[in-house]
């Protein structure tokens, strides 16, 4: 399956060209020209990567990789016009994986593009191969939809199991509410956020040994949720 990038910048010539030259490498490519518009693509679709312009109408790269990141861990790579390494330093602190700055070489973002897909490629494991999934002291039966907790069954509800087999299944990768409750709930579902921090209290109940100081799941504050196991 063809690789599918989406490419942010309001400089048309650049994303032309980038265009092209990836399209010439068999990948799939999506373009924006403002953040906002960047923003709303990436809510929408899935993407295997992200090049993001720093300076952008609307919304600033930043921004938009910070709301990115509030529910998706795609891999994202800034491009800048300012030589400041603050600027880099700070794009990486808001979730960027790597940055170029421009003038660049197509050939060099092109490199970084597949070292990168490369990196995270390997990590993606196809959930329906992995039938039982183990992490710290807890056991999943993804087919049985059982918890073994050393060695020991704890009993979860469907939506509880949906929602640690999530978790384990994404590993480090932050979730906000909003995006657990369409995930596990659907979006036609009429409730609101606050059911999800009821479950995920339920959860750490069952799951943790002090829930008030959890090991597995924990809270990315003025974000959402992730687990580390």
């Amino acid at each position: 399956m063809a690789k599918k990038v989406l490419v942010v910048d309001d400089e048309k010539l650049i994303v032309k060209g980038i265009r092209f030259s990836l399209e010439q490498d068999g990948m799939e490519v999506e373009c924006a020209y403002d953040g906002e518009e960047a923003l709303r693509l990436a809510t929408a679709n899935t993407y295997d990567m992200v090049l993001l312009d720093l300076m952008l109408p609307k919304m600033d790269g930043f921004e938009v990789c910070q709301r990115i990141r509030e529910f998706s861990n795609v891999p994202i790579v800034m491009l800048t016009a300012k030589g400041d390494d603050m600027d880099k330093i700070l794009g990486l602190e808001y979730g960027a994986d790597d940055y170029i700055t421009k003038p660049f070489n197509i050939l060099e973002v092109k490199a970084r593009i597949k070292a990168i897909m490369r990196r995270t490629g390997t990590k993606e494991v196809p959930q329906t191969k992995a039938r039982v999934v183990k992490s710290g002291d807890l056991e999943l039966d993804l087919e049985s939809r059982r918890l073994f907790i050393l060695g020991k069954e704890t009993n979860l509800t469907a939506r509880e199991f949906e929602l640690l087999e999530l978790f384990v299944t994404n590993q480090n990768k932050v979730f906000s509410r909003e995006k657990l409750l369409e995930l596990v709930w659907g979006v036609d579902y009429p409730g609101d956020v606050r059911t999800v921090d009821v479950h995920v209290r339920r959860l750490r109940e069952k799951i943790e040994a002090n829930p008030s100081e959890p090991k597995y799941v924990h809270t990315k504050w003025g974000v959402g949720y992730y687990y580390r196991g």
